[in-house]
C-alpha cells in the first residue's frame, strides 16, 4: 500500500483512542450480515450457553425441582430445554440494550471508508501491472498511475477522514458529557459541501465509482453528525 493510503487508513488503535472503546467490544448487528461473523457470533453464544446451562440447571434442580416435584424426569428435561433458550434470549436483549447505536453506525462507516482505501490499493496494483501497456508519461516516479481522478478520490477520503475523526470524538464527548455539545456545536462541522464539488473525468471508471462511494459515506456521516448535534 502506498504511503498516502496508509496515512488515510483508520486503524483499530486510532479508533480506540478517538472513541475511548475497543471496536471489537461494540456489538453491531450489521456485522451479523457477514456469514463468517454471524457464525462466529453464534458459536460464541452457543459456548456461553453450554457453559452456563449446567450451573443454572443444577441450582434450579436443587432449589426448585426437588422441593416442588421431587425426582421428576419431565421437569428436569423441560428445564434443560428452557434454560438455554432463556440464556440466549437474555443475552440478545442485553446486547441490544448495551449496544451504542451511534458509535456502531460510525464504526460501520469506518469499515466502508477503509474498504474504499483497500479498493484503491488493489486498483493501484492492477495499474502497475499494466505499466508497459500505457505511455510512461502517465506514470509518476513510483510507477503507479496518478491521474486527476485518483487525486480527487484521495482528496475526498482526506475530508471524510476528518469528518469521521470529528464524529467519533463528538460521540465520545456526548456519551461522556451529554450537555457539552450544546455549547460547542462547532465540533460537528462537516466537510460535505467541499466534497460535493469534487469531480472525476469519467464517472463510470473505477475512480468514479470509488468517489461516488466516498461521497455516499460522507453523506451518511454528515447525517449521523446532524443526529448527534440534535441529541440532548
Amino acid at each position: 500500500m502506498t504511503p498516502d493510503l496508509q496515512d488515510l487508513e483508520i486503524l483499530s488503535g486510532e479508533i480506540r483512542h478517538l472513541s475511548g472503546v475497543d471496536a471489537s467490544e461494540v456489538f453491531r448487528p450489521s456485522l451479523l450480515h457477514n456469514a463468517q461473523a454471524r457464525w462466529s457470533f453464534l458459536f460464541q453464544e452457543l459456548l456461553l450457553s453450554l457453559a452456563l446451562t449446567p450451573i443454572i440447571v443444577g441450582l434450579l434442580h436443587i432449589f426448585v425441582i426437588l422441593p416442588l416435584f421431587g425426582t421428576s424426569l419431565p421437569a428436569t428435561i423441560m428445564t434443560l430445554i428452557a434454560v438455554p433458550i432463556a440464556i440466549a434470549t437474555y443475552r440478545w436483549l442485553w446486547l441490544q440494550r448495551r449496544s451504542r447505536k451511534s458509535l456502531g453506525y460510525l464504526l460501520d462507516e469506518v469499515d466502508r471508508y477503509n474498504a474504499v482505501i483497500k479498493a484503491i490499493d488493489i486498483n493501484d496494483q492492477l495499474q502497475a501491472t499494466r505499466k508497459e501497456q500505457v505511455s510512461s508519461t502517465d506514470y509518476a516516479d513510483d510507477g503507479i498511475l496518478r491521474g486527476g481522478d485518483r487525486g480527487n478520490v484521495i482528496s475526498a477520503l482526506t475530508l471524510i477522514r476528518s469528518d469521521l475523526v470529528i464524529a467519533l470524538k463528538a460521540e465520545r464527548i456526548l456519551r461522556e458529557n451529554q450537555s457539552f455539545l450544546v455549547s460547542n456545536p462547532e465540533l460537528l462541522a462537516s466537510n460535505l459541501t467541499t466534497l460535493q464539488t469534487l469531480q472525476v473525468q469519467d464517472r463510470a471508471s473505477e475512480y468514479g465509482r470509488l468517489l461516488n462511494e466516498a461521497l455516499q459515506i460522507a453523506t451518511d456521516v454528515s447525517e449521523e453528525m446532524r443526529k448527534l448535534k440534535n441529541r440532548r
